[in-house]
């Protein structure tokens, strides 16, 4: 259910954040859920960050792997920039979807 728009959104992310393509095809699916990973993929590579890697359940940690490249945290700037990476392909998913819905309503 969720495959299209997971990989719908990746491509806005990097269409709309100026790149991160490359980290798109090669770690989306280093992610556990096979949607999930296209837009964290894509923000990753967007933000030239390193997202995901090991985390802790109850305190019991998970080793998951590493999406992206970069060898620091994200801080509250890189935030900021995913937001409006975010708010950017937001607004393009919107116009996509009046362009399709006006040429629909053009076409009857």
């Amino acid at each position: 259910m969720n495959l299209i728009p997971g990989r719908l959104s990746g491509f806005l992310i990097c269409l709309c954040g100026g790149g991160g393509w490359r980290i798109l095809l090669r770690d989306a699916s280093r992610h556990t859920s096979p949607n999930a990973g296209w837009p964290e993929a894509a923000m990753a590579g967007a933000l030239g960050l390193r997202l995901a890697g090991p985390i802790a359940y109850d305190g019991i940690v998970s080793d998951k792997l590493w999406i992206g490249e970069g060898g620091r945290p994200a801080r509250t700037e890189d935030m900021r920039r995913g937001l409006g990476v975010y708010a950017r392909a937001c607004l393009c998913l919107w116009l996509m979807a009046a362009g399709i819905a006006g040429g629909a309503a053009w076409a009857l």
